[in-house]
């Protein structure tokens, strides 16, 4: 919205106002906004939540500090999903295409872990919205993202031009400034289904090689493939999200670094120098996303001045739930999604270990007739705690795990 008033008043030489052209000066501007909203804005929240009765129902599930949660504000979500939106509006490009989708997505999945927290806050649900509405929606997102990233003029990846005997075709570029002559690579853009794949020399991973037995078929069902990967990682990541959010700081704090670390990918993916230092994809504008993502940084961080232990508020179903799908979308614009799994290390393990208590327990009480545990509780946050560590603990050592994933996803550029 500002740059747009910067484009306007360009020609006036006003002192300062050229600083709204970069990206690092928005992105800066971003983060310290969203920070002031919610601290400052953040307590008058807990106020009005609390005022309002709006706290979370807890379960006794024989867990240490558990009881004393009841009745703590929450709904706090919607306090990071204003910091993000704000910010962003103010300070990115409304005409950048990836703007746009990462602003639906928040507001979308946002709504959605509305309805389900006012289900069991007002109309005392505990089940809350139906999990099959939920991965609706997610399913709904994922199609339109594909949609979005096959169907708009403005989705572009550069790929470099190969010439008759298969290699990168180069031309003589005078430098405009120096006047010096060099060799740099002959690029166009194209509607691509490649993504970025770690350890191998190319770097890149095409869905299409996954229906190049397809023949003239291939050219479609590849965006078919592409669009299911799409809504399986959304789904994925913003339900993990969700169930990492059981200890004061977890998942605002894990989300925050694996935030800042797509921030960083986005950044240079969107530079071409950087991106061409590096041999990865080079996407134009996708740049622009840093000013989201620096936004989405200073919410989660923000946030945990009053979610961390011990929390005055939880973010609840309206905060988990699009913070990852945020995390998700923004690795699928940028093509790192293949590198999730690595970043969101510590959602995939919640995940899995859900699913394998889940599945064991099942699979033993149908051959032995009782049900046997793989952990003493799931997610696994809570069998640690069943092991007597101090939650605050478990928080700090999840953190420091997240951080050394983060690290190696950014390392993992160079490694091939």
């Amino acid at each position: 919205m500002l740059y747009f008033l910067y484009e306007w008043l360009a020609e006036t030489n006003i002192p300062g106002i050229g600083m709204f052209q970069y990206i690092s000066f928005r992105s800066g501007a971003a983060i310290i906004l969203s920070l002031f909203i919610t601290t400052a804005f953040g307590k008058k929240m807990i106020r009005i939540l609390q005022r309002k009765q709006i706290g979370e129902e807890v379960r006794d599930l024989g867990l240490e500090g558990q009881i004393q949660k009841k009745g703590t504000p929450t709904m706090g979500g919607l306090i990071i999903l204003f910091a993000i939106i704000v910010p962003t509006l103010l300070f990115a490009r409304l005409d950048n295409i990836y703007i746009l989708l990462m602003l639906i997505t928040t507001a979308f999945l946002g709504l959605i872990g509305f309805v389900d927290d006012y289900i069991k806050v007002f109309l005392k649900n505990k089940k809350g919205l139906a999990g099959k509405f939920k991965i609706l929606g997610q399913v709904c997102l994922g199609i339109f993202v594909a949609a979005t990233l096959f169907m708009s003029d403005d989705v572009m990846v550069k790929e470099h031009v190969k010439g008759a005997s298969g290699s990168d075709l180069r031309e003589i570029v005078v430098d405009p400034q120096t006047g010096q002559q060099k060799l740099e690579y002959v690029t166009h853009d194209v509607k691509s289904t490649k993504t970025t794949i770690p350890f191998v020399k190319q770097n890149e991973f095409d869905y299409a090689w996954l229906v190049a037995f397809a023949g003239d078929a291939a050219s479609w069902l590849r965006w078919v493939v592409y669009a299911l990967a799409i809504i399986l990682i959304i789904t994925a990541v913003s339900n993990a999200s969700n169930l990492t959010d059981g200890l004061d700081g977890l998942a605002t704090g894990t989300s925050a670094i694996s935030g800042a670390t797509l921030g960083v990918l986005a950044y240079v993916s969107g530079n071409v120098i950087y991106a061409d230092y590096l041999n990865i994809m080079y996407i134009p504008h996708v740049g622009e996303l840093t000013v989201f993502v620096a936004a989405f940084i200073g919410a989660t961080v923000g946030f945990l001045w009053y979610n961390s232990y011990p929390a005055q508020v939880f973010m609840g179903d309206t905060g988990s739930l699009a913070l990852g799908g945020i995390l998700a979308v923004f690795s699928v614009i940028i093509r790192k999604e293949i590198l999730i799994p690595l970043l969101c290390g510590i959602f995939l393990i919640e995940n899995l270990s859900v699913i394998i208590q889940v599945t064991w327990f099942k699979y033993t009480k149908r051959k032995y007739g009782e049900g046997r545990r793989v952990f003493l509780m799931s997610p696994i946050h809570h069998h640690f705690q069943k092991k007597g560590i101090h939650e605050a603990k478990i928080v700090a050592r999840f953190w420091i795990v997240g951080i050394i994933l983060a690290v190696l996803t950014i390392v993992t550029l160079k490694m091939r």
